[in-house]
């Protein structure tokens, strides 16, 4: 696994694992935040402002690779602390990136429909 995330060396500190919570609380605020946008904002926001639903497909996919970027980032962090929880963030932030695929193709099958 770390071969395949490109992580050279162990840092097993506290400060390295401290470090790898906060990413991981990062990726996890931004899927959030991605969440309430795409699933609550944008579908009450677009008919009451009068937007087409193709405004919403480029959002959701600027937000969902940000959140792929963010989880790739803790994940790493997470095998270069040698977290005891490693491999479970890593199954957890697999079915995130399954989640995550799914509303990409959805948005980008909104695109090529609007198109």
């Amino acid at each position: 696994m770390r071969a395949l995330l490109r992580v050279n060396g162990i840092k097993k500190t506290r400060k390295a694992e401290q470090s790898a919570h906060r990413n991981m609380q990062i990726a996890m605020i931004i899927t959030g935040i991605r969440c309430i946008i795409t699933y609550l904002a944008i579908p009450i926001a677009v008919p009451i402002i009068g937007l087409s639903g193709a405004v919403s497909a480029p959002i959701g996919i600027g937000l969902s690779i940000i959140a792929v970027v963010t989880g790739i980032s803790s994940l790493r962090q997470f095998w270069r602390s040698d977290h005891k929880y490693r491999w479970m963030y890593t199954a957890f932030i697999a079915v995130i990136f399954i989640v995550l695929a799914i509303a990409l193709v959805s948005d980008i099958s909104t695109i090529v429909r609007g198109a």
